[in-house]
């Protein structure tokens, strides 16, 4: 099929849609933003044909679909599977079928003998009339599509109701001159459906970048993007579309799924007073890491059959905002709080893990972990005689704990939510099978200094986090008088270099070269480099900074280099 359509049957990869020039006639555009699932193929196809009648219902003449929506993005290994890809292309063609009375430009997987595209199909009459490959396929970060598609070369440009439109897919327009192609032929509409991963600060850098492309090439862009979160990643949406001044004339929600349904004017002209444009507002810093860890959270969940989270509440801060980020995302009837006491836990602490329970209005039990601490230790006297106490014994305590959390999960069916940030992480300040435990981690992609920036935000207007787990020194509270600062730099200092030695791979000596300490610059960057095998058997988190475990930073654990 993509063959054919994408390179033979059009030969100047020009379609025309309507066979009739309507200049002066105002072409809308639907941008359904949907939340896909990998691998929920039927499920997909369904969404996709209920926002081409929604599109179709408002009068839209074309709704744009996400990257590879009948898929799911990313699909990753999945497209080795050859009966997969045919039941893309089989939904394809039931989503095609839909399309009476209006277009649609579908992304999907696309096969030409054993080679796959990442492929957008512009659907009319009941059939698939055309197809688009992606041209650039990007290979960093958390991308691999090098490792499964080919590149196409041909541009497809379209006219919908007498307008000439050139059709892109994500990577392709964030290069200008892949865009100045794409708008070679006259075009004065660039359309863009994506599947573009969040981070912070993602969405006006994306914006920026829109609006260089439709300025510098004086044409109107639409963009829709996908929503909704897949593993680690989170897709933020909004879709925007973008005047030929660079201008935004239209924007969807971020973080939820929408349709927006634009009328683009003539060739020069802006959309007109009182068109009936919607234009969300902007989301940033606190509020929209937030809405990202709750929309990453959320789908996760659900989408992987789960209903109700457990977590382990220390008193802590990091506890705290994992709890509060579950209330909040699946409902606090779905959240089971667990405190676990030792004979190092304060009283106060287990007033503050209390506290948060009763302002979440989520469940609350105790397990106190004493007994089953003593016992081994009794158990392990004789192996241990002669030796003082140490890490050893505060790691056992630990893992106690992530044994009860996971025989709730295991006779209840709830997951455990881990509740480590990034800067204990990079450095191995966790204890493996013990508080790494879980089935999802909220806020692994959260440095410490971050994670107390966004429990002051989520306490603005009232207090949900005790005002003492933000305020009180952290501690792991496995021996007297513990405190963070017993094995760790100050958090704001740890964060800086952490920042500059994982997400911009800069090395010891340029860091040392902006002002931090030698000799504290070499121990964290040892500590990173050996906590690797940690961080490889530790539960995937939500994405949410340039650079993250997992997909994006992918260190070998037998690793003698030192910069």
């Amino acid at each position: 099929m993509g063959a054919a359509a994408g390179r033979g049957t059009f030969a100047k990869g020009t379609l025309a849609l309507t066979g009739r020039s309507l200049a002066k006639k105002m072409p809308r555009i639907a941008l359904a933003q949907i939340d896909t699932t990998v691998g929920d193929i039927d499920a997909n196809a369904r969404a996709i044909v209920d926002a081409i009648r929604a599109a179709a219902a408002q009068g839209a003449h074309l709704v744009l679909l996400p990257e590879l929506a009948i898929s799911g993005y990313p699909p990753e290994d999945l497209l080795a599977k050859d009966h997969f890809v045919d039941d893309g292309i089989d939904a394809l063609g039931r989503v095609a079928a839909a399309c009476t009375g209006i277009a649609a430009l579908v992304g999907f997987v696309d096969r030409d003998g054993d080679v796959l595209y990442n492929a957008a199909a512009l659907c009319r009459a009941g059939r698939v009339e055309a197809v688009y490959r992606k041209h650039r396929l990007p290979n960093y970060g958390v991308f691999d599509e090098a490792r499964y598609f080919a590149p196409g070369d041909v541009p497809l440009s379209a006219d919908i109701e007498g307008v000439r439109t050139a059709l892109t897919i994500c990577e392709d327009v964030w290069l200008p001159e892949l865009a100045a192609e794409a708008v070679g032929l006259g075009e004065r509409l660039l359309l863009n459906i994506s599947a573009s991963p969040f981070h912070a600060g993602k969405g006006v850098e994306r914006e920026a970048m829109l609006a260089k492309r439709a300025a510098d090439n004086g044409v109107w862009l639409a963009y829709c993007n996908l929503v909704g979160g897949q593993d680690e990643l989170v897709f933020d949406g909004r879709s925007v579309v973008i005047g030929p001044d660079g201008s935004v004339q239209a924007r969807a929600l971020a973080f939820e799924e929408d349709l927006l349904v634009v009328d683009v004017p003539e060739a020069g002209a802006l959309l007109p007073a009182g068109a009936g444009s919607r234009v969300e507002r902007r989301l940033d810093g606190e509020e929209e890491v937030y809405r990202a860890l709750c929309s990453g959270l959320r789908d996760y969940i659900r989408k992987n059959g789960f209903r109700d989270v457990v977590v382990g509440l220390s008193g802590g801060i990091d506890s705290a905002l994992t709890a509060v980020l579950a209330a909040d995302a699946l409902g606090p009837e779905h959240v089971h709080g667990v405190m676990m006491p030792s004979r190092y836990s304060s009283p106060g602490s287990l007033a503050d893990a209390a506290s948060l329970c009763a302002n979440l209005g989520i469940e609350c039990r105790t397990l106190p972990v004493e007994e089953p601490f003593a016992a081994l230790l009794d158990t392990l006297a004789g192996s241990f005689e002669g030796r003082e106490p140490d890490i050893t014994e505060e790691n056992l305590q630990a893992r106690i704990r992530g044994t009860l959390l996971m025989a709730l999960s295991n006779k209840f069916g709830w997951i455990v939510l881990a509740t480590g940030n990034k800067s204990e992480l990079s450095v191995g300040y966790s204890t493996l099978y013990g508080d790494m435990v879980g089935g999802f981690a909220p806020i692994k992609d959260l440095y410490k200094t971050r994670v107390y920036d966004l429990a002051r935000w989520r306490n603005l207007g009232a207090e949900v986090i005790p005002a003492a787990s933000i305020t009180k020194p952290p501690s792991a509270e496995l021996r007297p008088g513990q405190q963070d600062t017993d094995s760790l730099p100050p958090y704001d200092i740890l964060d800086a270099v952490l920042r500059r030695y994982i997400e911009q791979d800069m090395s010891r000596d340029e860091i040392v070269a902006e002002g931090f300490d030698a000799d504290l610059v070499a121990r964290i960057a040892r500590l990173v480099d050996a906590a690797e095998y940690k961080r490889r058997q530790g539960p995937m988190g939500i994405r949410v900074t340039p650079k993250a475990f997992g997909k994006d930073r992918r260190m070998p654990v037998t690793n003698r280099y030192r910069g």
